[in-house]
């Protein structure tokens, strides 16, 4: 064999060995200052059991209509704090942590399914409900949580009443291409899939002002306030987990189902979830009006409160 040959040979194999073997040596540092999530409860937080998982929620006013809000990815409940209140006032709100976020449980193991996959978002959802002895619900949801909220309303019809969707992910909300997964599901990306959330949650500060139109608006409180999910052990696990388990079934092509009242709520200044998508969603389900708030970015229900509150007020006003 010629040597160039042979030296290619050997670069090759140790290429391809430090491709194998080299993630499964990179360390992975423990977190540092991180405690159970019950710790970091607020006076006003609750838990229970659903779906085999303790879920962190809160809840604002009572009797009906009864709202159900649903954070986006890598918000919590503190993304509802807005609006949790003035809900209350119309009837009964509820929000709640999604598994991987905020202060509901992160298992590192499980019997039964997955509690981070996307099948079961909808049974949390809806058990979370029947804990509370609701029957129905008004289900609100930002981004990844409005893919959740027309995710069980298509499961469960009978329990939605109707949809409130802040800026929804619906065209883009599918998770990791197909082709990607088993890649993902590698020992060497397992291994190394915590230093992938920590990673992305070190630019949580620059995906906040992203989701925002005026990012001056973020005050120190504001960013503490999404950074406080960080300090709950297992968290980085917990991340990768749940982006493993992330997979929505086509729901475009279900649209046409959702005859329920339906309002799509976007900023025109969303940079997260474009604000063309929403108009689409809006213009391709059979029962749904649309606001389009000026100079407002991602968050709607935290940049653009009042609008919104002022929205689904009439909204709910005109429901049957």
């Amino acid at each position: 064999m010629k040597p160039v040959v042979r030296g290619l040979l050997i670069g090759i194999g140790i290429l391809i060995l430090l491709v194998v073997v080299g993630p499964l040596v990179i360390p992975v540092p423990p977190l540092n200052n991180v405690v159970p999530a019950a710790t970091l409860a607020d006076p006003d937080s609750q838990f229970t059991e659903v779906a085999g998982i303790e879920i962190h929620f809160k809840q604002s006013g009572e009797g009906d209509p009864t709202f159900l809000l649903l954070h986006g990815f890598g918000a919590s409940v503190f993304s509802w704090r807005s609006v949790l209140d003035p809900l209350g006032k119309m009837g009964t709100a509820i929000a709640y942590d999604r598994p991987a976020f905020g202060l509901t449980e992160r298992p590192l193991a499980w019997e039964g399914a997955n509690p981070y996959s996307t099948g079961v978002q909808p049974d949390i959802a809806v058990g979370l409900l029947d804990f509370l002895g609701r029957e129905q619900a008004i289900l609100v949801g930002n981004s990844a949580g409005g893919t959740t909220a027309v995710y069980t309303a298509l499961r469960y019809p009978e329990r939605v009443k109707a949809l409130v969707l802040i800026s929804p992910a619906i065209y883009t909300g599918g998770g990791a291409p197909d082709f990607v997964r088993p890649l993902l599901k590698t020992p060497q990306l397992q291994r190394l899939g915590p230093l992938v959330s920590r990673m992305f949650l070190s630019n949580g500060r620059t995906f906040l002002e992203t989701a925002w139109h005026d990012p001056g608006k973020l005050t120190p409180e504001i960013v503490a306030g999404y950074e406080i999910p960080t300090q709950v052990e297992n968290w980085d696990v917990a991340l990768w987990q749940m982006t493993l388990a992330t997979e929505y079934p086509d729901l475009v092509a279900r649209l046409d189902e959702l005859e329920l009242p339906v309002l799509v709520i976007t900023g025109d200044d969303d940079r997260i979830v474009p604000t063309e998508d929403s108009v689409r969603l809006a213009s391709a389900l059979p029962n749904a009006d649309l606001l389009v708030i000026p100079e407002c970015g991602h968050l709607a229900q935290e940049e653009c409160s009042e609008p919104v509150m002022e929205a689904i007020r009439d909204f709910v006003g005109g429901l049957p």
